[in-house]
């Protein structure tokens, strides 16, 4: 594991490790990194844990804390059988595309208890930008996409979520539920690129030396 990953999972546990009897939905595994420390925490607080992987993720643990399903993420109806409106947290770190992001947001919103919360893995570009530590075009673009759908859900939605932003490696949203209700997202419009302000910019006076 990339140390900046170790970082980010430090950071997660900590911020969730006092959770008395958690219920934790995860979206997506791979090597199972998360998947074990969410584990340890269900393990040591009897909680458990539900993970989702389109890929045969079963061997990452035996623990009879935890029910691994193999299907995607936003098979609604196949998955529905295995949950209760009673989410502690959902953890997203699946198909990393803000479609996608969206549709499993809202969706699983529905099974989250008030005052739980909802972590989006990937949102922070920084590691990704031209010369940075791990340089990704694509990933530099898509977590930004991903961090812009994230405040587009927020922006319609200030009375029903609070948001952190933590810049810790490849990033995390972390949203808490504190209303049922959902607006649709709200685009946010960039004025930074209107012909007024290209302008201003091109014509702005430029500081005395």
């Amino acid at each position: 594991m990339k140390l900046y990953e170790k970082e980010k999972l430090e950071f997660l546990k900590k911020k969730i490790s006092n959770i008395p009897n958690p219920n934790i939905l995860e979206l997506g595994v791979q090597s199972g990194n998360s998947t074990k420390m969410f584990l340890e925490i269900c393990e040591k607080n009897d909680g458990f844990l539900t993970s989702i992987d389109i890929d045969d993720c079963s061997n990452v643990s035996k623990s009879s804390k935890w029910k691994f399903i193999q299907t995607s993420d936003d098979n609604f109806d196949f998955v529905k059988n295995y949950l209760k409106n009673d989410l502690d947290l959902i953890f997203i770190d699946s198909l990393h595309e803000p479609s996608h992001i969206k549709k499993v947001f809202y969706y699983y919103f529905n099974f989250l208890k008030i005052n739980g919360t909802i972590i989006v893995d990937d949102i922070s570009w920084l590691p990704f930008v031209d010369g940075g530590e791990n340089d990704n075009d694509f990933v530099e673009r898509i977590n930004r996409l991903s961090f812009d759908k994230i405040l587009e859900i927020y922006n319609a939605n200030k009375k029903s979520l609070s948001l952190e932003i933590n810049f810790s490696g490849s990033g995390l949203a972390i949203l808490k539920k504190v209303d049922q209700n959902l607006n649709d997202e709200i685009k946010i419009k960039n004025r930074l690129f209107t012909i007024k302000n290209l302008l201003k910019k091109i014509y702005a006076p430029k500081p005395k030396k």
